[in-house]
């Protein structure tokens, strides 16, 4: 993680442009959601920003530096379906901090979670059954 004293440039652009538009698109109880959504551009990367509405209480965005953060933060509060804009900081160096808004998400329970970020009972059900496989061992090939 690097440390910088100003924000980079940061693009508010079409949601199709985003590089999870399709993931949202499959997954999203409502699907209209993502005329309203929103492709935030930092440092080469889109990542959808998906606001609340029907059954979506609140999103997230990860972010990993702060200066980013607050400033996706305070471009999210201009718009209409990201209530609440705020920044959460992670406490591990190695894991992104997050813009989060809407209402704060329940606590560890993937079902609670999913009806939460307004995703359809089909794609809860199919997150379940994908956690719940077991791990596969890896291979080892050998090199030549």
């Amino acid at each position: 993680m690097t440390t910088t004293t100003e924000a980079p440039a940061i693009r508010l652009l079409p949601p199709k442009d985003a590089r999870d538009y399709c993931y949202f698109r499959e997954r999203l109880a409502d699907p209209s959601l993502l005329d309203r959504s929103v492709a935030v551009g930092l440092y080469g990367a889109l990542l959808l920003a998906v606001p609340v509405g029907g059954t979506r209480r609140g999103g997230f965005l990860p972010v990993d530096e702060i200066l980013p953060a607050l400033a996706i933060s305070r471009l999210l509060a201009d718009r209409p379906g990201f209530p609440n804009p705020r920044v959460r900081w992670s406490p591990w160096p190695d894991t992104c901090h997050a813009v989060r808004w809407g209402d704060e998400p329940p606590p560890e329970d993937d079902i609670a979670r999913g009806w939460f970020y307004g995703y359809s009972a089909t794609a809860i059900t199919a997150f379940l059954q994908w956690a719940e496989r077991p791990l596969q061992p890896l291979r080892h090939t050998a090199s030549p």
